[in-house]
C-alpha cells in the first residue's frame, strides 16, 4: 500500500497546478455531496461565522484543492509564490528577533512554511511542529515532504516545544497552526467567531521567549492555477494572561479569514472538545 501511494503522489506531482486544482474542485464536491457529517460541519461553521450560503459552497472546491495539490507541493517542482508584507519578517530578523508565524486554516497553509524557507531558510530556517499521519502509506511520505532545506520539523511532544524555543532563542523562525484544537490541558476556552473553541496557550507562551517577533500569515490561493500569495501581518504584543492572550490570537485569525472566507476550511472540527492529553 504505502508503496502504490508513493506512485500516485508521484505521478501526481508531475500535473499541472491548473489541473490538480480542477481536480481538487471536483473532489471536493464529491466529498460535500456523499458524506452528510462532512457537509453539516461545513455549512453549519459558516453559518456560525455569519457567511451566507455561498460563501460556504465556494469553499467546497478549495477544500478539495487543497488535497490536490499537495502531491506538487510535497515532491513536484517549485510552483510561482509572491509575497506581501516580506518587510515585517526582514525587519524583525534584523533586529534579532525570532519569529513565530501565526497561521489558521486558511488558504494552503502548506505554502507558507515552504515559502518561507525558500526565501528566508539559509539564514535563519523554520521550525513547525510535526505530527505523524496516522495512516501508515502516508507516514513516510508526509515524513519526507517536510525535510527541504531551511525547514525543520519538531514533534509534539515536550521535547519538540523545548525545540521551538531554543530555535527562537536563535533567531529562527517558528510556524504554527494556532487555530487547531489542542489536547486537553493544553488549552483554553476563547470565543472563535461568536462561539467558545478550545484553542491552544502554546503560541501565547512562546511569544513570550526571549526577544520573539509575533507574525500571522496566510497562503492566498489565486485562481487558475496560477500559484500563491503569501501575506504577512505584524502582530502583538500579547497579554501575558493565557485566556486574554487566546481571545486576541482568535480574533486575529477572525480578521484574516475575513479576507477571504471562501479559503477557510470551514469543515475543520473547530468547536470539538479536545482529546486526552498523551
Amino acid at each position: 500500500m504505502a508503496s502504490l501511494v508513493h506512485i500516485l503522489f508521484r505521478t501526481l506531482s508531475l500535473l499541472p497546478l491548473p489541473l490538480l486544482h480542477a481536480m481538487g474542485c471536483a473532489l471536493g464536491w464529491l466529498s460535500f455531496l456523499i458524506s452528510g457529517r462532512y457537509r453539516h460541519r461545513l455549512l453549519a461553521h459558516a453559518r456560525q461565522a455569519g457567511y451566507p450560503l455561498r460563501t460556504a459552497l465556494a469553499s467546497v472546491g478549495e477544500a478539495g484543492k487543497l488535497v490536490a495539490e499537495l502531491p506538487r507541493l510535497w515532491l513536484g517542482r517549485p510552483v510561482r509564490v509572491g509575497w506581501e508584507g516580506a518587510a515585517h519578517i526582514d525587519a524583525a530578523q534584523a533586529g534579532g528577533a525570532g519569529v513565530l508565524f501565526l497561521t489558521p486554516h486558511l488558504g494552503c497553509f502548506e505554502i507558507t512554511a515552504q515559502a518561507y524557507a525558500r526565501r528566508f531558510g539559509d539564514r535563519h530556517p523554520m521550525t513547525v511542529l510535526f505530527r505523524p499521519a496516522r495512516q501508515a502509506a502516508l507516514r513516510d511520505l508526509v515524513a519526507l515532504s517536510r525535510q527541504r532545506p531551511g525547514l525543520l520539523t519538531a514533534p509534539t511532544t515536550l521535547a519538540g516545544v523545548k525545540q521551538l524555543i531554543k530555535a527562537l532563542k536563535a533567531g529562527d523562525a517558528v510556524g504554527l497552526l494556532p487555530d487547531q484544537v489542542p489536547p486537553e490541558g493544553q488549552g483554553v476556552w476563547a470565543p472563535f467567531f461568536g462561539r467558545d473553541a478550545y484553542t491552544m496557550t502554546l503560541s501565547a507562551r512562546l511569544a513570550q521567549t526571549g526577544h520573539t517577533q509575533v507574525l500571522i500569515s496566510w497562503g492566498e490561493r489565486l485562481s487558475w492555477g496560477r500559484g500563491y500569495l503569501v501575506h504577512v501581518r505584524a502582530f502583538g504584543p500579547l497579554d501575558s494572561d493565557p485566556v486574554q492572550a487566546a481571545g486576541q490570537i482568535n480574533r486575529a485569525m477572525e480578521e484574516l479569514v475575513r479576507e477571504c472566507p471562501a479559503q477557510y476550511l470551514w469543515s475543520y472540527d473547530r468547536y470539538k472538545t479536545p482529546p486526552p492529553a498523551r
